[in-house]
């Protein structure tokens, strides 16, 4: 299939093909390229049907010029085939590639083609597109009686090239056509041009254009929109049929169109977009196409925006009752009218604009100098506000400034006319969005229809109930939340032009410098109510203080809180207090300025139930929480509204020390407090739980002070009294004489000398111990010191049933058991150790080692076991690792050391606290307030103003030992 009907040689197929590519490169006619091609393919090729179709590219069409048949009737090869999705010559047209069907009878997807094959007998079938660079230009049709479309490699490369070459001749055609089919626009917009610039009148300059237009166009009727910002319509204003159209003209097409009806019309024309409407085409959405062609009563539009300074000022319309489609000559031609309209229109006001733009500087410098001046803030914006509302026509003025503890937008400045109520309302903070479109933004935000209209999605129901429908909203400020705000309303849908819009943007940036200096102002007297908040707080510390006077009771606490709460503005102030180691927390007010506040003052509360101190002491700084987070246990004691906000926080001072109470503070709104007013109110409460511990201090002193020096009083007129006795005893004693018998003589006279020296000291104590602690200098061998202790405890051991060994005096250790007569029989008193003597007041010495002995015997388990460990220590020596110390001694005096161990039960809190590095809370409770550990703290601190050291550990083995260490007699002494 697909060979020459007869054999020839190469030479001649070569010539053949040579002719026709010559034929069809000479030949301009369409229609003879066809017919040389068709004598081509018939003369070269077996192929009983041949047609041949150019490609209608709009239209989607082809159109049969022409072929072969076995009839040789051609009349249906000349007819127009409409290409439908599937069918076989789309396929080809749209790919762009041959198609073989080796059965054209029996091809479904060729309807008409199936039948014409049935009639000639035609099956193998091959369709080729006629094809230059991508564009398809037309296709061939080949048909043979025979069955399969195989075409051999010479055939091929000579059909491709005719084809090839027939392509190209008809796309330099089809360009040669075109260029002579499209109008030039040149000269007719050179000619409006030089009409325009002939006319002086703006509605004669309209008429020309649309004459012009409507001539080159030719649609059914030219039209010229206004557009009116204010109630955002368009009304025609010239036209072709009724020329110079009023706009307050009853007719169908001078009767306005608004902005609403129009849309997306509407934004394509605002952003310089020309709309183009045709025969099944739109540059619009289909939806909307079919919308704005019914309320034109036309079937295809063709719109170009007229645009000066970035304002929409109308736009030039071609219409037309029939569908068409709209050239790029066209569309070029109204865009260019369109630009010449846009050219002359400012014309008409342009004496206008000169006035305004000479008022708006004046505005502008007016603002300027309310920055420096010394006019106040509200009079300064009052003149800006009166002539901003004039300038732009609008409602409302209204500056809005971000309040960062309520996270809201509150007016602090609105103007509008004396018919109109102000604004109560305030706005949220902006969405995420809103407030990056103001953070980018360097003109003012136009809102023109606020219905429809997604910005300021949050601020839109308060905003319309008030009235609202547009609106112009600028940054005063360039901060990540703009602090202020400026905000032009208006009662009805409109625009604003560019430059009203640059006007107002002025204005609000003068308006941000003018509003910084009043922060600043506002900041300053917050820091100097905070200065004297501090001042008064101070102040309390001078005052005299009285806790006896039921008038001036927790005086300290009362001030302190209404200073707290005057920094953060609270209407609410109290402090939930307790002592160290009590369980209930009693309510001091200080501040409840407010009605929708109640406390029950005289409520107790438990402090480990109450949650909010609970909180409050897991905090380690402040804790804010809303009401309704409250348990109703709290609930009951505090009444507050449901919206509030509270602000908790402990009274700590150290880490150390125990908290004493928790301060409360409430507001009956949702609030977030600027961070510096946060700083002093944390400062302040720190500052009042420090005075009030020295306060507790100042007082516990005060009490135990009173305490002390009422017994020391009684002690010391008892110890008068006794001595008094005793004298008086004495000289009776005396009176009566020595008696006669030897050994009565001998023991009367001990007792004697006993009561002599007993009396004696006791004088001395009166008389240099009146209220203070006289420190005598004597000396006593360590073994006079170990016998007199020992004596002092005898029947306490007795009792006890005690084992006391005494080691380190010279001797092998000697163990005193109960049974024995007496505990000073294993005291060595001749060897080299037990000479060594104590230096000091071995009075207070003495007293001291008796409180030791006292206490481990009664520590001590029955018949258990007490040792008493001596040796002498140098100054340089070091204490043994188990010891708290971490020398003997701070001077360079030999010192002995006594070591008092026995195996009892004491408890360790007792140990940590008479350590002398343990940190002690004075309010605290304390073993330390009781005996035995007052009695060993006071031997403690008598010991270091003795000069030596007296401590307290616990061995590995559980035993406790008492260290005691006590200057020793040098040889020089």
């Amino acid at each position: 299939m697909g060979q020459p009907q007869k054999p020839i040689a190469a030479e001649q197929q070569i010539l053949s093909l040579g002719r026709v590519l010559q034929c069809l490169r000479e030949e301009d006619d369409v229609d003879v390229l066809i017919e040389t091609t068709i004598s081509y393919l018939k003369e070269q090729f077996d192929y009983k049907l041949i047609w041949i179709a150019l490609y209608d590219r709009l239209n989607h069409i082809l159109f049969g010029k022409g072929g072969i048949t076995p009839d040789h009737d051609t009349s249906f090869l000349r007819q127009r085939v409409v290409l439908s999705p599937g069918d076989l010559l789309e396929q080809v047209v749209i790919e762009q590639h041959p198609l073989g069907v080796a059965d054209l009878q029996t091809e479904i997807r060729a309807a008409e083609w199936r039948k014409i094959a049935q009639k000639f007998q035609i099956q193998g079938t091959i369709i080729l597109p006629i094809r230059y660079k991508d564009r398809c230009l037309g296709l061939l049709l080949l048909g043979s009686e025979r069955w399969g479309y195989q075409l051999t490699g010479e055939a091929k490369a000579c059909l491709m090239m005719v084809l090839g070459e027939l392509g190209a001749v008809l796309s330099q055609n089809e360009m040669v056509l075109q260029h002579k089919q499209t109008k030039r626009t040149e000269e007719p917009l050179l000619e409006l041009l030089e009409n325009l610039r002939s006319l002086t009148n703006l509605n004669q300059r309209l008429e020309a254009a649309v004459q012009a237009t409507h001539k080159f166009v030719s649609p059914s009727r030219t039209n010229v929109y206004w557009f009116e910002r204010e109630g955002r319509y368009f009304w025609c204003r010239m036209s072709n049929q009724l020329v110079k159209i009023d706009r307050n003209s009853s007719t169908q097409q001078a009767a306005g169109m608004t902005v609403q009806e129009l849309s997306d019309f509407y934004y394509a024309l605002t952003v310089n977009q020309i709309v183009s409407i045709g025969d099944a085409r739109s540059s619009l959405k289909s939806h909307f196409t079919a919308k704005l062609l019914q309320r034109l009563k036309v079937r295809s539009l063709l719109a170009a925006p007229v645009i000066w300074q970035k304002n929409l000022v109308g736009f030039l319309a071609v219409e037309s009752n029939e569908p068409r489609i709209w050239t790029e000559t066209d569309k070029n031609f109204v865009q260019g009218v369109a630009g010449l309209i846009s050219l002359v229109a400012p014309a008409e006001s342009m004496e206008t604009t000169i006035k305004q733009i000479q008022e708006d500087a004046q505005l502008t410098s007016q603002v300027a100098q309310g920055i420096y001046s010394e006019h106040d803030l509200q009079e300064t914006l009052h003149n800006c506000a009166k002539r901003v509302l004039v300038r732009l026509a609008a409602t409302r003025f209204l500056l809005l400034q971000f309040d960062p503890e309520q996270n809201n937008y509150q007016f602090i400045y609105q103007n509008q006319p004396h018919n109109r109520r102000p604004l109560t309302f305030t706005l949220h903070t902006l969405k995420e969005l809103d407030g990056q479109l103001l953070q980018r933004s360097t003109q003012a935000v136009e809102i023109e229809n606020l219905d429809e209209d997604l910005r300021f999605f949050n601020w839109r129901p308060s905003l319309l109930e008030n009235g609202v429908r547009s609106l112009l909203v600028c940054k005063c400020t360039h901060e990540q939340i703009p602090a202020a705000l400026l905000v032009i309303t208006h009662e009805t849908h409109r625009s604003w032009t560019t430059l009203e819009k640059e006007l107002l943007w002025a204005v609000s940036q003068q308006i941000g410098v003018i509003l910084r200096q009043w922060q600043l102002h506002n900041r300053t007297t917050q820091q100097q109510k905070t200065s004297q908040a501090f001042e008064q707080c101070l102040r309390i510390l001078t005052q005299s203080q009285n806790s006896k006077i039921e008038v001036k009771k927790n005086h300290l606490e009362r001030t302190a809180l209404k200073q707290i709460a005057s920094i953060l503005g609270c209407p609410l102030a109290v402090l939930l207090s307790w002592s160290p180691g009590e369980s209930w927390a009693k309510i001091i007010p200080g501040v409840i300025d407010n009605s929708q506040f109640g406390i029950f003052s005289d409520a107790s509360i438990p402090i480990q139930a109450e949650a909010l101190i609970q909180w409050a002491l897991a905090t380690e700084s402040y804790l804010t929480l809303k009401v309704d987070d409250l348990p109703p246990e709290t609930r009951k004691w505090l009444n507050a509204p449901d919206k509030g906000q509270i602000l908790v926080m402990a009274l700590r001072t150290n880490a150390d020390y125990e908290t004493t109470g928790v301060v409360l503070l409430a507001d009956y709104q949702e609030r977030r407090w600027s961070e510096q007013n946060l700083s002093a109110t944390v400062t302040l409460i720190s500052q009042l739980a420090w005075w009030r511990r020295e306060k507790q201090i100042t007082r516990l002193l005060e009490s135990t002070t009173e305490k002390l020096r009422q017994l020391n009083w009684y002690k010391h007129r008892r110890l008068e009294e006794i001595q008094r006795i005793t004298a008086h005893s004495l000289r009776q004693i005396h009176d009566l004489g020595i008696p006669a018998n030897e050994l009565t003589q001998m023991r009367y006279q001990l007792l004697l000398r006993q009561l002599d020296h007993t009396v004696t000291s006791i004088s001395g104590m009166l008389k240099l111990e009146h209220w203070q602690l006289h420190m005598s200098w004597e000396t006593m061998p360590i073994a006079s010191l170990m016998k007199r202790s020992l004596e002092r405890i005898e029947n306490l051991v007795k009792q006890q049933k005690l084992w006391i060994g005494v080691h380190g005096l010279g001797q092998p250790i000697q163990e005193q058991s109960p049974n024995n007569s007496s505990l000073t029989k294993g005291v060595p008193t001749s060897s080299p150790q037990s000479s060594m003597a104590i230096a000091g007041d071995l009075v207070k010495i003495e007293l001291v080692m008796h409180e030791l002995l006292v206490t481990a015997c009664k520590h001590s388990q029955i018949g258990g076991r007490i040792d008493i460990w001596c040796r002498r220590l140098n100054a340089s020596k070091k204490v043994d690792a188990n010891h708290s110390t971490a020398s003997v001694a701070a001077d360079h005096q030999t010192s002995l050391e006594l070591s008092i161990t026995y195996n009892g039960a004491i408890e360790p809190q007792l140990l940590t606290e008479l350590h002398n590095n343990t940190p002690k809370d004075v309010l605290a409770a304390s073993n330390l307030d009781q005996p035995p550990g007052l009695h060993l703290l006071i031997c403690q601190n008598l010991m270091q103003e003795l000069g030596g050291e007296l401590n307290f550990y616990q061995l590995p083995d559980n035993r406790v030992v008492s260290r005691l260490l006590l200057p020793l007699v040098g040889h020089d002494s």
